[in-house]
Formats: C-alpha cells, sequence, structure tokens
C-alpha cells in the first residue's frame, strides 16, 4: 500500500457552508460514481449517458473522465503500476471534494487495481460511493478497440497495457455490475438509475 503523504505546516480550515447545506440547496445527495472496467467496455460512453439522464432531471453532475485528466491534473504521470496508483489517488481526492460540493461525481477510469478502488472508496462514509463495474469480455473491448489501443499493445508497442500485458483486477463487490457486452446502452443507464433511486441519491 502506498504510504499517504500529508503537507507540513498545513491547518485543515472548516467551511461555513457544510456539504448538508449544500446539497439542500441542490435537492438531491451527492455521491461518487466509479465506473471500472476494460479499455473499451464502455466506461465513459455510460458515464456520460447516465449524466444526461441525471441533468435532465436537475441533478449537478460532472464527468472526470481518465483521458481528459490525464491532459491536465495527471499530464505528469504514465502507465506504470506506480503511476496508475497516484492516478486513481488524485482522481479519488477530486472526487471527494465534489461530492463535499453535493454533487454527483462521475469518474470513468480503468482503475485497475482492486486496492486502489477500495481506498478511494475508505475517503468517503458508507453510502456515498457507487462502484459501477461496466462487464465486458476482453474478446469484445479488442473488437471495439475504438482508439486502436489493443492493436498497437498487441504489436507491443503499448507496454503495461490492461487485460494484455498488465492486470485487471474485476470488482468483488460493485454496488453495479453492468454487463456492457449485452446491455444496450438504454438498459446501462436505467440500471444506473434504478439504484441511485433506491439508494435515496434521486427522488425522480
Amino acid at each position: 500500500m502506498t504510504e499517504k503523504k500529508t503537507s507540513s505546516n498545513v491547518v485543515w480550515h472548516q467551511a461555513t457552508i457544510d456539504r448538508k447545506m449544500r446539497e439542500e440547496l441542490n435537492g438531491h445527495k451527492g455521491a461518487i460514481l466509479w465506473f471500472t472496467g476494460l479499455s473499451g467496455a464502455g466506461k465513459s460512453t455510460l458515464a456520460h449517458a447516465v449524466e444526461d439522464a441525471l441533468h435532465q432531471m436537475g441533478v449537478r453532475t460532472y464527468v472526470l473522465d481518465g483521458d481528459n485528466i490525464r491532459h491536465g491534473l495527471c499530464g505528469d504521470l504514465g502507465f506504470s503500476d506506480a503511476d496508475r496508483v497516484e492516478n486513481i489517488r488524485r482522481i479519488g481526492e477530486v472526487a471527494k471534494l465534489f461530492l463535499e460540493a453535493g454533487t454527483v461525481a462521475l469518474t470513468a477510469f480503468i482503475s485497475p487495481f482492486r486496492a486502489d478502488r477500495d481506498r478511494v472508496r475508505a475517503l468517503v462514509d458508507d453510502g456515498d460511493f457507487f462502484e459501477i463495474y461496466c462487464k465486458c469480455d476482453l474478446a469484445v473491448c479488442e473488437d471495439r478497440d475504438p482508439k486502436g489501443l489493443y492493436k498497437k499493445a498487441r504489436a507491443g508497442q503499448i507496454p503495461e497495457f490492461t487485460g494484455i500485458s498488465s492486470p485487471y483486477e474485476a470488482p468483488e463487490n460493485a454496488e453495479i455490475v453492468v454487463d456492457t457486452g449485452a446491455q444496450t446502452l438504454d438498459e446501462s443507464v436505467a440500471a444506473v438509475l434504478a439504484v441511485l433511486r433506491a439508494k435515496g441519491v434521486i427522488s425522480k
């Protein structure tokens, strides 16, 4: 486990406006929806489709997308195991800030290591973190290969590629499992929204 580093000479400032007040203003609870799965499993597609559905309900949302984050916040990181751990650590902290703002934060990252996802879950209270496993056979993901990454990985052009030369540890107790290889996008969105309603994140 990576040791958590804390800056020296800093003191936590307690805000006068807390999460509960922000949630009351928003009219819904905050949550972290953590979409995980292989490259090509449909994480980003599903996350953005869920965001669109929530937005139409008046829910405040924001999608943290893996590729986009690596253009800025995590632009200094590669794809070694250590860098993957740090990438997810940073995203977890950012997602927690969105949660404290009373927002539904949706993250679309491969996040291949179970321990890293569990570490993010441990940052927040029970009921705030929803692990959404976009389950899809490797063969289907390779057949889709929207970015041509699997082809490059098979050719040895991309080292440490998840599912080919680097492992993916599937969730064991995800709140939501969506078979993105068999279900339609509408069916997948409906499955996510149903759980959010059942858990009281949204009411519509």
